[in-house]
């Protein structure tokens, strides 16, 4: 009991260790690991990897889009207000323009229009007769938060497992989105989130005067269900099926009855060849495009005639080819962006991709990194000090914190990357520091010749070490905080390092040499 009482540090420090090594190889830990967004298993332990070591595309980009602040709404309603604003501005659809309200007759107005300036959205407002406080470029905190909801629903729609999305803000201010999508192309990533996702039905039928009309019949959110894209076969276009919820599918019936859409014997649509010599047509139209236009079958004509389809209110939407479905059914699911990234050629956004070989490149020379720090380390300390008994504890107490933190980044499936490799060369090179520190100054003055001396010693030793700590957790706390990319886990781990230290392995290897230098 004594022996326990007197090292209660190393046994704890023995403890953790074990525990960091359950959670780097215990198959139970890793169970979750691989379907964790962003991250892919090491295969044969429980670490999982970011994009920099396992490859993939990144995009980093800012959201189109200016917004007018304290805008004084009156009594107007928002459609009313964004119809005002979108007929003032050139090239801009009731669709690129958000009115928040943030009290009572005032709120926000955003455009997410490309080409529209702080400049174009003042003078519009003022043309509209609409007072407000300030304009600026830039959208609002709930615009960027949905397009992160947005954009993670469609990336997990599309079937890119371990794709992450997120903001991220930089010390100057400038918000960014920042979409990560492992083992994934770059151009499939970028024309995913390039898409607005605006899908809708329009009715295209001739009036009375000989033109035609277009009118939207069916949006996003008039449908309960959609199913995935089918190829379709024997016949039939690739398509994708959907269910109308029930109180929309009673005026969607009279719109197709009303438009000839569901006439007598159905309708038959060729708006492809010749958009003004046309039946009557449903069109698909994905973000301002027609993608599809299709007539009515003669069965599904009359059961709309007869109000038999509302009781169950189920058909198809047709696609050309098959990833024109996928891409319907991803977007409805998703539902459409707010505002778009800018990661056009002249955009702010950047993308980038790196190869799974690259990837795998990456992981070899970081352990190659690694384990040159260790014996580099290992060196140095032996050659300063030519004593096994003090040089080796320091090495595997300066390790062990190495392993702590490699347990704790497989248990909560925490990405490795370069700056968290970065962070933990930087803890093997501060903890080294440490325990020299506590060596030295333990046997600066000769022997120790009793446990009080070497406490006494030790005491003084830790303080320094206590300040410096203190330091660095100060000096790393707003990388950790600000949401900085790869700089924020490398403040992380190093801070993480530090208190492992601190509280464990600095402790431990005290009386590692109390037990080693004194009788």
């Amino acid at each position: 009991m004594g022996t326990i009482r007197d090292n209660w540090r190393i046994f704890l420090l023995i403890i953790v260790l074990c525990g960091s090594l359950f959670a780097l190889f215990s198959p139970t830990v890793g169970d979750s690991g691989t379907d964790a967004p962003g991250l892919e298993s090491s295969g044969s332990t429980n670490l999982q990897y970011g994009l920099q070591l396992s490859g993939g595309t990144r995009i980093r980009a800012p959201l189109i889009g200016v917004t007018a602040e304290e805008v004084d709404l009156g009594e107007s309603e928002a459609p009313e207000v964004e119809r005002d604003v979108a007929n003032e501005l050139e090239g801009v659809s009731v669709a690129d323009v958000i009115v928040r309200p943030t009290g009572e007759a005032e709120g926000t107005i955003e455009v997410t229009a490309d080409g529209v300036s702080p400049g174009d959205l003042g003078d519009t407002l003022d043309a509209a007769g609409y007072s407000y406080g300030e304009t600026r470029d830039g959208v609002t905190e709930e615009t960027r938060s949905q397009t992160v909801e947005i954009l993670s629903n469609k990336i997990n729609e599309a079937g890119l497992s371990g794709g992450t999305v997120q903001q991220i803000t930089t010390p100057t201010g400038e918000n960014f989105i920042l979409v990560e999508v492992p083992d994934a192309n770059r151009q499939r990533v970028v024309e995913l989130v390039n898409q607005r996702g605006t899908v809708r039905v329009d009715a295209y039928y001739a009036t009375e005067d000989e033109s035609y009309e277009q009118t939207t019949v069916l949006e996003r959110d008039d449908f309960q269900s959609i199913g995935t894209a089918q190829q379709g076969g024997q016949g039939q276009l690739p398509n994708v099926p959907v269910t109308v919820r029930e109180e929309a599918a009673s005026g969607f019936q009279e719109r197709m009855v009303e438009t000839g859409v569901a006439g007598e014997g159905g309708s038959r649509c060729n708006y492809e060849q010749d958009p003004q010599s046309t039946g009557p047509c449903l069109l698909l139209v994905v973000d301002g495009q027609v993608v599809n236009s299709f007539g009515m079958s003669p069965g599904l004509a009359s059961d709309m005639r007869s109000g038999d389809w509302a009781t169950n209110p189920q058909f198809i939407l047709q696609t050309q080819n098959f990833s024109g479905a996928r891409e319907v059914a991803i977007n409805l699911r998703a539902g459409a962006l707010p505002a778009r990234l800018d990661i056009g050629p002249d955009g702010e956004g950047t993308s980038s991709f790196i190869a799974p070989s690259q990837g795998q490149q990456f992981r070899t020379d970081s352990l190659l990194t690694g384990i040159i720090a260790v014996f580099a380390v290992a060196g140095v300390v032996f050659l300063r000090y030519g004593e096994i008994e003090v040089a080796l504890p320091m090495i595997v107490t300066a390790l062990s914190e190495v392993v702590i933190l490699l347990g704790f980044a497989a248990g909560i499936g925490y990405p490795l990357d370069l700056s968290v490799i970065a962070g933990f060369i930087a803890v093997i090179g501060t903890g080294v520091d440490d325990l020299i520190i506590i060596a030295d100054e333990v046997m600066a003055q000769g022997d120790v010749n009793s446990r009080r001396v070497f406490q006494s010693r030790f005491r003084k030793a830790f303080w320094v070490i206590g300040a410096a700590a203190a330091t660095t957790i100060i000096a790393m706390s707003p990388l950790a905080v600000l949401s900085l990319g790869d700089l924020q886990g490398f403040a992380i781990f190093t801070i993480l390092g530090v208190v492992v230290g601190v509280l464990l392995t600095r402790p431990a290897y005290g009386d590692i040499l109390r037990a080693l230098l004194t009788r």
